[in-house]
């Protein structure tokens, strides 16, 4: 057996861990920590890898580096949820590793796993064990050890899968949630299987349906800067640019930039990097750009006199200073949205996790010069960051994390309003409204502390899996100490795609009968995994 890769061999491996996945994808949903029917680590991942062979399969380059550069592209358009984003930092690491490289032996492939794993834990601001990263980390040094030993690639490649085999059965004693639900990592698992893909390929194994069971915000954050004032300005100025050298490091630029900014966005290689942060100080911000190589599409903005020229001055008269971009599922959900004036409204949310590209395409499409995300979905936030980072206009992303949040930020949103004072309202907007989400376990397990059984119907309050029942209207009454009566005057439930109309009154009753006063509205969502979600405020 040949050993070394070029890059159609690395084509041809990481089509195989493609397709390995795809029938691993439905198993690795289930390693959900709730037991929800909505997991999707194995979709987001799956389909980060679809749009990873689709850039490969442009390139025709026998050479090493090319295929792997083309891969890191197609794994950074095409992240999807936060599952997707630290499987396209891996993906960056290794293509860097590569960088110059015609082809790769043994050596090679634990090197570009040692910096595929480096890559990884630069990418997220607060690395945690028990996770994806360990699974990355652990195989990697498995390839590295191994490489001492041999240089043969499968060898090495052997070592690697069965160091991540072992490395994820170790991830419920390093999170104690994992654990208590009684699964393993899903990102972690996810990565073995494409691993194993990988090694599957490598021996030209056919490729069976499995019989056993196959889950990190990976981008820098734009965090949200705590309100402060320096000579009028709230944010400051954003400043945005590229940075063209060699041997650029992203983490270390972002530190830097860091010390002399509220927030920063760093994405890119060692070739090229681009740099979003808001700053006070923006010409000491390009100057250590200018240290570092040719610095271009220098963009920087004083919000405030940005969006009083955009309202005095000329221009097309119906095009609007502030755009938004919505994520939703549910006819009813999107519906709501768009009357609620969004300029967007992308499909998506759980399972269905728009990619980095989606998001990307939405921002570059609308007229205005600005841009305010809202992903509605926790898992959606850091595909929406990265794109974010990547556009050329001044975007904003408002974590939202649910549906109600999102809609009582659109509602807080005024277009003839400063984008920071827009920024103000949507996010205390989305912390005076708290979410309910009703559906059923998948499985049993046992989650903090609620113990459930497979087909009760569950209840998340603002995201916490907190009561299980017989039915929705009896896990709404679980919720009722927890909610705080007499904080709100109005219950609006969104009725899912499977609600069935008993369970509707139900639901209904139990929210008046727990809640006095509070005023109930019924809506058709449409959403589906969840029959119902409910909006308080």
């Amino acid at each position: 057996m040949a050993n070394l890769w070029d890059g159609q061999n690395i084509k041809a491996m990481f089509a195989t861990a493609t397709r390995w996945l795809e029938l691993n994808s439905e198993a690795i949903n289930s390693l959900n920590v709730f037991p929800v029917p909505d997991g999707d680590t194995g979709t987001n991942m799956l389909f980060t890898m679809r749009a990873v062979m689709e850039e490969a399969d442009k390139c025709s380059e026998q050479n090493a580096s090319e295929v792997a550069k083309a891969m890191a592209w197609g794994a950074l358009m095409g992240a999807r949820g936060n599952s997707g984003v630290i499987l396209s930092q891996i993906l960056r690491g290794f293509s860097q590793s590569l960088e110059d490289k015609s082809a790769i032996d043994g050596a090679t492939f634990a090197q570009a796993m040692e910096e595929a794993s480096s890559a990884a834990y630069k990418g997220v601001s607060k690395p945690v064990e028990g996770t994806i990263l360990t699974v990355i980390r652990e195989s990697a040094e498995a390839a590295v050890k191994a490489s001492h030993q041999s240089d043969d690639i499968e060898e090495i490649l052997e070592a690697t899968v069965k160091a991540a085999e072992e490395s994820v059965a170790r991830t419920p004693s390093l999170l104690p949630v994992l654990k208590e639900a009684g699964v393993v990592d899903a990102g972690g698992q996810g990565l073995l299987v494409i691993l194993e893909g990988a090694l599957k390929g490598l021996r030209n194994e056919p490729l069976e349906a499995p019989s056993r069971p196959v889950e990190t915000d990976a981008i820098s954050r734009i965090s949200q800067a705590a309100e402060r004032s320096e000579e009028g300005h709230v944010y400051g100025y954003c400043t945005q640019f590229l940075i063209r050298g060699e041997a650029l490091d992203s983490a270390s630029i972002r530190e830097e930039i860091d010390r002399r900014s509220d927030s920063t966005v760093v994405v890119g290689d060692e070739t090229l990097v681009r740099v979003h942060t808001h700053s006070f100080e923006p010409d000491a911000i390009v100057d250590f750009a200018k240290s570092l190589g040719e610095v271009s599409q220098v963009n920087v903005q004083n919000i405030d006199e940005q969006h009083s020229s955009l309202l005095q001055g000329g221009g097309v008269e119906d095009e609007l200073p502030i755009a938004t971009v919505v994520v939703a599922a549910g006819d009813g959900i999107k519906e709501v949205f768009s009357g609620l004036g969004a300029t967007f409204v992308v499909a998506g949310g759980q399972t269905m996790n728009p990619s980095i590209r989606e998001l990307l395409t939405a921002i570059e499409s609308a007229s205005a010069p600005a841009v305010i995300v809202l992903p509605n979905n926790k898992n959606i936030v850091p595909a929406a960051r990265q794109a974010a980072a990547l556009s050329s206009k001044l975007v904003e992303v408002v974590p939202t994390t649910s549906i109600p949040q999102g809609i009582a930020s659109i509602l807080a949103f005024n277009v003839e309003s400063k984008l920071e004072d827009n920024l103000k309202t949507m996010k205390e907007a989305l912390s005076e409204v708290r979410t309910v989400e009703l559906t059923r376990a998948v499985r049993p397990a046992k989650v903090n502390g609620v113990k459930i059984e497979e087909g009760e119907a569950i209840g998340l309050l603002d995201g916490q899996l907190l009561a299980s029942g017989p039915g929705p209207a009896e896990v709404v009454h679980s919720l009722a100490p927890k909610i705080k009566s007499g904080e709100y005057s109005l219950a609006t439930v969104y009725c899912g795609a499977e609600a069935a109309s008993s369970d509707r009154d139900g639901v209904v009753d139990s929210l008046k009968s727990c809640l006095p006063g509070v005023e109930v509205e019924v809506m058709e969502g449409g959403q589906p995994h969840y029959h119902f979600i409910i909006s308080l405020e």
